[in-house]
């Protein structure tokens, strides 16, 4: 997953990317970055993403699935995409000008006019004047909004699509936590990249830190100890966080082993708890990336 934020203070912008797992974004690369906007440059997002294909080759992970959302909607970034044989699905602008193979226009994305739950399609396309292509177009318009779903892939599109991109979300949810939810990220006065640099590079290993632990639990079968609903209501991250805080109260040893199983998870969050999860295992087709900037 692939992703901006920027803080209350628009001097600085993160971008990160993470791995999804389990319903959450597990962060694998960020960068700081002295910026006052949220839309950050190609040139500025490669070397991040150039930093996540050197890992990725270390591990022998070949088969990666990148999402972000429409700040990243660059040619640019795609032809980068299609050269490292990653697959892709990133949510288009309605300027962006659709057309066939030929070069014959059909249509800017905006001009497509959908009825609610109304899905349309468009295979082996091309993108913007350059005629970038050939590519795979989904377009939808949910229930509850005049807003369109729109959606561009490397690989031809369909329903399923909506629900591969939606998984996307789950890296607010971790901005969330960084922010208000958990660690009080903004609380903090550092005011210079570095700095907040090597603060993210904490939060980062305390969250891998606490989702291992948080899957252990579960795997042990003690997740109702720290979450006593009947189905698990709470991320890995918060049951790992509890407990933690439940060992620490008893003097018991935390932190003992560093793991993260992969397959389907066992205990899949409540339904009413995560709104934009897909119901599909994310570890399915390889690594999943979300790429999101944070200012």
């Amino acid at each position: 997953m692939f992703s901006r934020h920027c803080w209350r203070d628009p001097k600085f912008c993160l971008i990160r990317v993470s791995v999804l797992f389990r319903g959450r974004a597990v962060p694998l690369v960020s960068r700081v970055l002295e910026h006052p906007s949220a839309q950050v440059s190609t040139a500025q997002l490669l070397p991040v993403l150039a930093e996540v294909k050197g890992l990725l080759d270390f591990l022998g992970q070949p088969e990666v699935r990148l999402l972000a959302d429409r700040g990243f909607c660059d040619t640019q970034l795609m032809a980068w995409l299609r050269v490292c044989g990653w697959h892709f699905r990133i949510r288009i602008k309605s300027s962006l000008i659709l057309a066939a193979p030929d070069g014959q226009r059909l249509c800017k994305v905006g001009e497509v006019r959908l009825a609610p739950r109304e899905t349309r399609y468009f295979h082996n396309v091309t993108l913007t004047g350059q005629h970038f292509g050939p590519v795979h177009v989904a377009l939808g318009r949910p229930l509850d909004g005049p807003e369109l779903w729109q959606v561009v892939s490397d690989e031809p599109t369909s329903i399923e699509t909506f629900a591969e991109y939606g998984e996307r979300f789950q890296i607010e949810e971790g901005f969330l936590d960084e922010k208000s939810g958990l660690f009080g990220l903004e609380d903090f006065r550092l005011r210079d990249a570095a700095s907040l640099e090597r603060l993210i590079l904490v939060l980062t290993v305390a969250t891998l830190l606490l989702v291992s632990e948080g899957v252990q639990i579960v795997h042990c079968g003690d997740r109702r100890v720290v979450d006593p609903h009947w189905q698990r209501a709470l991320s890995y991250l918060k049951i790992g966080l509890r407990a933690v805080q439940y060992a620490l109260s008893r003097g018991q040893a935390v932190f003992t082993r560093l793991t993260l199983y992969g397959g389907v998870d066992p205990e899949p969050l409540s339904r009413r708890k995560r709104p934009h999860v897909s119901p599909k295992s994310t570890l399915q087709v390889g690594w999943q990336l979300v790429f999101r900037s944070l200012s």
